[in-house]
């Protein structure tokens, strides 16, 4: 089932904190609901530091929504105690900036299986290439791709000094700094962990390690729309978002809440453009031909439609996979028809990045200006 907004605000009038004569919403107690199919997230900002008030409001919250609403709704209810409630009305999701980073960006999915991970590893390789700075943070905690896709599954970070601090020293492969959890478990090991925990290990890669300084900052973020990505977007200012779908109707319908989620009011972060990925295949005998096997220009269909840019096909190809398989990224191969639809498809995601830091306020001091050559970053 699919929660409204708008019915949970409706039901959360209905109760009131104790002490306090208006409904929670009209004391500005109430201060975020982000919905997420059966799943709500109510962000509540209360005056008193008593315990008893605070475990009573959480109650009554859980309770109304599923008295009035839907039973079965999973509901996480976020307690803040200020002496001086703040009443704004949607506050933005915003994240603290990493100082030495310029821009982040965050490449998801609405379904698993349509080559997000592979996606982000090229972009990245293909970014180091063009002679940028890059960091790639693994953000996929039940499913970590990235130290498979650059062959460093054995390495680990180490711990260096940063001042008076110890960090993590992200892995290096390829000109592309490297942190992900598959660093930290076996192989055959299965991450079984719940939304806090999993959210304390992304803060600790984020903010614990020793990125230095980068010009990009690709986040690899997990299938779907859940609480790893609200996670993200609380702890990072992301500069944007790339979303990846195949053409085929039940991952584009995916792709659409993906593009939805980030341009919720709550959340607010600029949609770069969609990513076509096993766009045709072309076999290599008859390298001239191309078989839409998912369908033809699904995803940019649907680019046109959400009025979000198109970024580029890339084609469905046995090396792609054979590629990230042996932890060696398609894109590294030189004179290639793939190096190319890398090279396009990573182009279109740089002037995307320009475009947003020319027309929306910045994220950080620092952005790219220009495209010149793919390569000129300044103040």
């Amino acid at each position: 089932m699919k929660l409204e907004k708008e019915a949970i605000l409706k039901a959360l009038k209905t109760i009131t904190v104790a002490g306090e004569g208006k409904n929670m919403v009209e004391s500005g107690a109430i201060t975020n609901v982000i919905t997420f199919g059966d799943e709500v997230v109510v962000d509540m900002t209360l005056a008193t530091p008593a315990l008893h008030i605070r475990k009573r409001a959480e109650v009554d919250v859980m309770k109304v929504i599923h008295e009035k609403v839907y039973e079965k709704a999973k509901v996480k209810v976020n307690v803040k105690v200020e002496a001086a409630a703040a009443k704004a009305e949607v506050p933005k999701i915003k994240g603290n900036p990493i100082p030495g980073i310029k821009n982040i960006v965050a490449v998801a999915s609405g379904k698993g299986g349509v080559g997000k991970s592979t996606v982000t590893a090229n972009l990245a390789v293909t970014l180091a290439k063009m002679g940028f700075k890059v960091g790639l943070l693994d953000a996929d905690i039940y499913g970590p791709s990235a130290p498979i896709m650059f062959d460093v599954e054995r390495e680990r970070p180490l711990s260096v000094k940063v001042g008076n601090a110890s960090k993590m020293k992200p892995v290096e492969s390829y000109g592309v700094k490297i942190l992900s959890i598959g660093f930290f478990t076996q192989p055959d090991q299965a991450v079984v962990w719940r939304g806090p925990m999993a959210a304390k290990a992304l803060n600790q890669m984020i903010f614990d390690a020793a990125w230095g300084e980068l010009d990009f900052l690709l986040v690899d973020l997990p299938p779907g729309t859940g609480d790893i990505h609200l996670s993200i977007m609380q702890s990072l200012p992301i500069t944007g978002a790339v979303v990846v779908s195949t053409p085929q109707n039940v991952a584009l319908a995916d792709a659409r809440k993906g593009v939805a989620m980030f341009q919720q009011e709550s959340i607010s972060v600029p949609v770069l453009g969609i990513i076509q990925n096993m766009a045709y295949f072309t076999p290599e005998e008859l390298p001239e031909n191309k078989y839409y096997l998912f369908g033809k220009d699904g995803a940019k269909n649907l680019a046109e439609d959400l009025n979000v840019p198109f970024l580029g096909d890339l084609p469905l190809v046995q090396s792609i996979r054979e590629a990230g398989d042996v932890g060696r990224p398609a894109a590294l191969q030189t004179a290639t028809p793939l190096e190319k639809a890398f090279e396009e498809m990573t182009r279109n995601v740089v002037q995307e990045v320009v475009n947003r830091n020319e027309s929306l306020p910045p994220t950080e001091a620092i952005k790219i200006t220009t495209m010149a050559g793919c390569s000129a970053v300044k103040k």
